[in-house]
């Protein structure tokens, strides 16, 4: 049973205001396995006025010297990387091998690209006889999501440390281990006091005050579109900078030139990666209806061969985070049957001989229209709804007519093609044969969000644009 009933504040592990706590239940065992301090508006004040206390020094610091801090959280993030594994296996039910593998990947990835990226930004440049300057926004509301949680924490900590930012972080109340066992790194590591700080609990308790707190200059927030719409209006009457990364139900076009069973065997294996639980996972699935039936043989014989089990084993898929993640999955499931769409495999209820744990069938549907409801919302679990185009102009639209627009991708042999359709696609990240890299924006179009993250473009929401004109002279235009 793990117990964590201190917050990161200025330095220090202290004992929050009030004497409150909240379990985390393990989603495999459904089982308590810990208890974590709940926050109130008070540790919020007092971790704000911390990071107000340190913006100063920490905002004058060199280039130099804050890319020798995140070197050393490198090293120190490298010594506890079993740990956070085996958290995120605790909290989130995510496979051993994920776990330890992707997850932290990803976190060391988003470090690694910090670092490499402070060490040639431009922070001031002068254009004509004006010198533009970027400097860092202020104290900055961390607010992060439980699916991804070493990664949202990184794409936000590590960029605002690498601006000179002073930072409040709130990990999700469903998967705050991976969260505390980072503050740990942050303070092993010798980040200066106040720089950064950590407050566990909820969105009411932690999130609201944060959010709307006046010291506060802006707030990252991932987390579902409805969240996220909270968020920006309790930030809107300090009229302080919000970005947003939010939910997506993002389109996967499969062109006719593709090699189809190795691509819709990749779709659906990419899809139930973290139980289906991304928020940029490519859910609906475009196949020519030339070659639908090819496809949905596939694409059953790929879910097939999905192992679904314990996460401490060697599984592809461990349990969804909760219980009510687990109710909205299978309401979503019967709601497709419902409406018409065809189960090639899955379905309501839990995997064979798996009666404890928030295990979901891999699914698949096929004969789905993009007017039905797992066409339209946002499932979050290992279901892929698949789709038919006659045409690229048809594909275009289906993927297109969405509330959403975080990512897509375009499978096909003809580079050329590919890239055509791929710029026609209103979304924020466009994969060509599931490309990848750490540089890229990462962000959506309509309710997926605003501001982008990762690589040069996750340093920008964190730094404010100053304007000196006159600071240089005029050159004599006489000679």
């Amino acid at each position: 049973m793990r117990e964590y009933t201190k917050f990161y504040i200025g330095g220090d592990w202290v004992d929050p205001a009030e004497s409150r706590t909240f379990d985390v239940v393990n989603p495999a065992t459904e089982q308590v396995c810990g208890r974590v301090a709940a926050g109130s508006a008070e540790d919020v004040d007092r971790a704000v006025a911390a990071a107000r206390a340190a913006f100063p020094a920490w905002s004058r610091t060199s280039v130099a010297d804050r890319i020798a801090v995140l070197r050393t959280i490198s090293e120190r993030f490298e010594e506890r990387r079993a740990d956070l594994a085996a958290a995120l296996t605790e909290e989130m039910g995510a496979p051993a091998a994920l776990a330890g593998g992707f997850h932290c990947d990803l976190a060391a990835g988003h470090l690694a690209t910090a670092i490499e990226v402070l060490e040639g930004f431009t922070f001031e440049e002068l254009r004509g006889t004006t010198l533009i300057v970027r400097e860092p926004i202020g104290v900055c509301g961390l607010i992060t999501p439980w699916n991804w949680p070493l990664n949202q924490i990184a794409v936000k900590v590590f960029p605002a440390l690498a601006t000179g930012c002073t930072m409040v972080l709130k990990p999700s109340e469903q998967s705050p281990f991976s969260g505390q066992i980072f503050a740990e790194i942050l303070a092993a590591a010798g980040v200066p006091a106040g720089v950064f700080n950590l407050v566990q609990g909820d969105g009411p308790g932690v999130g609201v005050p944060l959010s709307a707190h006046p010291d506060v200059d802006m707030v990252s927030f991932t987390g579902s579109t409805r969240a996220g719409v909270e968020v920006a209006r309790n930030a809107a009457p300090g009229v302080k900078r919000v970005t947003q990364e939010l939910g997506g139900k993002s389109a996967n076009i499969v062109l006719d030139d593709a090699d189809l069973p190795a691509n819709v065997a990749t779709a659906v294996a990419t899809l139930v990666v973290n139980s289906g639980q991304t928020c940029s996972a490519l859910s609906r699935m475009l196949i020519p209806n030339s070659r639908m039936a090819e496809a949905i043989e596939a694409a059953r014989q790929a879910a097939e061969a999905i192992t679904v089990g314990d996460p401490t084993g060697d599984v592809a898929v461990g349990p969804v985070v909760s219980g009510a993640q687990f109710d909205k999955i299978q309401a979503l499931i019967r709601k497709g049957i419902e409406e018409g769409a065809t189960l090639v495999i899955g379905g309501p209820g839990r995997p064979a001989g798996l009666d404890t744990g928030y295990y979901v069938k891999p699914t698949v549907f096929a004969d789905v229209t993009n007017d039905m409801t797992i066409a339209r919302e946002e499932i979050f679990g290992p279901v892929l709804c698949i789709l038919g185009y006659d045409d690229l102009d048809q594909a275009v639209a289906i993927a297109n007519d969405s509330d959403y627009g975080l990512a897509g991708n375009v499978a096909g042999a003809d580079l050329e093609q590919a890239r055509a359709v791929a710029r026609r696609l209103r979304a924020g990240w466009v994969g060509i044969n599931d490309g990848f890299d750490f540089h890229c924006p990462f962000g959506g179009y309509r309710k997926s969000g605003n501001g982008r993250e990762w690589g040069e473009f996750g340093f920008e929401d964190y730094l404010e644009i100053k304007g000196i004109p006159g600071w240089a002279t005029a050159p004599d235009p006489g000679q």
